[in-house]
């Protein structure tokens, strides 16, 4: 029986970890839906008044007191009891419904997120898969050559290409082949002209309007990985255990893939997962150099609108991508590495 309880302890151990770090992030999510609760609240106007403006221009006449009372219930009163607005916003929240947007009245929220989120997705985390295993695969052969005519050249240049601002690395791009060669479009996501489906000529719209953002994403961020790579393998090949394997006479191959690289890229994975939930709020800067039909375009003009149902949806997306990209993360890698357990 103390054989078998032994035996037990590893899973339990596995379990204890995931749960204590699950009730851990379950609080830092009630703190973040609290947060983006009280924050709209504390800036200046509100989004009720704003609305029945709106609709007062465009009619041009004064809104009458039951449809103020409608826009009021729809939006929120302000001098309503904080806490009965927070118990209803839970309610709301727990029925999957962030509300109406101000900017685009009556389109939920919820409906522009999504018409949103998809191209935020096939731009920013395509390439972040693409500049993790591109880095990793690279900064593991710069490793285990350290010294070579490859590292001496890749190693330099990629530490000078990470140290350029991303903003700047856009727009030369987008100045050079967008406006001076026209190569690829200034703006947006697709050709207006074009129905939105899955037809080849839209498809090929798609990969034209995108590739400009996407190679910009691209030459910006897998350097980091790479030089993170790069000098972990540098690290690891002087372990026991990678020494060992070359004495046993394993192909190079080998001793790079199943030892050294294996073992150097458990940073890097955890810093992959944490990119993952940083894609829909790393988004933004490339939306909005690019006029890109995304999440963070969708913020950056909700925040132009003072849009604050908006601005709460996409803040608790953000929220919710990342605490769920920093659970994974610290689970997978408890589950690589013993040492997290044990001293966990």
């Amino acid at each position: 029986m103390s054989t078998a309880g032994r035996s037990r302890t590893p899973v339990a151990r596995r379990w204890r970890f995931v749960l204590r770090r699950l009730g851990f992030y379950l609080v830092a999510l009630w703190s973040a839906i609290t947060l983006n609760f009280f924050l709209p609240r504390l800036m200046p106007g509100d989004p009720s008044a704003a609305i029945v403006d709106k609709l007062q221009r465009v009619s041009g006449q004064q809104l009458d007191p039951a449809a103020l009372r409608s826009v009021q219930k729809i939006f929120g009163e302000p001098s309503a009891n904080l806490g009965r607005q927070y118990v209803d916003y839970l309610a709301q929240l727990a029925r999957f419904d962030l509300g109406v947007s101000v900017s685009n009245f009556p389109v939920p929220v919820s409906d522009l997120v999504w018409q949103g989120l998809p191209w935020t997705m096939l731009l920013v985390g395509s390439t972040t898969v693409v500049a993790f295993v591109l880095g990793t695969g690279l900064g593991a052969f710069a490793g285990w050559r350290a010294g070579s005519r490859f590292d001496t050249v890749i190693s330099p240049l990629t530490t000078f290409v990470s140290a350029v601002p991303y903003f700047w690395t856009a727009l030369i791009a987008l100045w050079v082949f967008g406006f001076s060669l026209g190569w690829f479009p200034l703006s947006g996501g697709y050709d207006a002209d074009l129905d939105i489906g899955f037809s080849p000529g839209f498809l090929l719209s798609v990969l034209h309007y995108g590739a400009l953002p996407a190679t910009t994403i691209l030459f910006s961020a897998f350097g980091g990985w790479l030089l993170g790579m790069r000098n972990m393998t540098v690290t690891t090949v002087r372990e026991d255990y990678v020494l060992l394997a070359q004495a046993k006479g394993l192909s190079e191959k080998r001793v790079l893939l199943r030892y050294a690289a294996r073992n150097a890229m458990l940073p890097n994975f955890t810093g992959f997962a944490l990119a993952l939930g940083h894609v829909v709020g790393g988004a933004l800067l490339t939306e909005i150099v690019f006029s890109y039909p995304g999440i963070g375009y969708l913020l950056f003009t909700a925040l132009q609108q003072r849009d604050y149902p908006v601005m709460q949806g996409v803040f608790l997306l953000i929220t919710l991508t990342v605490l769920l990209a920093n659970l994974l993360a610290d689970s997978v890698y408890a589950l690589l590495d013993p040492r997290i357990r044990e001293g966990g």
